[in-house]
């Protein structure tokens, strides 16, 4: 068992918070397998709303697969009360926003997409279902009167403790 944590940097502007959308939100990551060091080449999406029972116990996972090289069932599951907002008072600099409990894989590569809810500063509009597909995502918003945006998003994982 192996806790990483998904840490994320991004420039904010007229941005205050930036949050998955719940628990239906999809992290769509790519893994390695630990046993053989195989790359998955696709992308594969894991969900808090989607479980599945674990092979031993009374545990459930949110992700599970068999390697293609050696076989091997691996497993992750997302720690619901890691999930974290991104901030703008500390947009400089990584944030952890999600610890995944990895069992056999760790994920190597995210890729931000939709599903995120961003809110913004003084009160503003909190704009739902934002897509960070295309790397920026920029909108206008006409409580603060000011264009909003999220630009220069970069990802890294970390093993905690």
């Amino acid at each position: 068992m192996v806790k990483i944590a998904l840490q994320m940097k991004a420039t904010l502007e007229n941005i205050e918070e930036l949050r998955p959308s719940g628990r239906e939100f999809r992290w769509y990551l790519k893994f390695t397998c630990c046993n053989c060091g195989e790359t998955s080449e696709k992308w594969n999406y894991v969900s808090l709303s989607e479980s599945i029972p674990a092979q031993r116990g009374n545990a459930v996972s949110h992700f599970a697969s068999k390697c293609k090289l050696c076989f091997r069932e691996n497993s992750m599951t997302i720690l619901e009360d890691s999930v974290k907002s991104f901030l703008a008072n500390d947009q400089n600099k990584f944030q952890m926003i999600a610890i995944f409990d990895c069992r056999g894989l760790e994920p190597n590569n995210f890729s931000a997409r939709e599903g995120w809810i961003a809110k913004t500063i003084n009160g503003g509009k909190e704009f739902t279902d934002v897509d960070l597909s295309d790397g920026e995502w920029a909108d206008y918003c006409d409580r603060i009167k000011e264009p909003v945006g999220i630009y220069e998003i970069e990802h890294r994982f970390k093993r905690v403790k």
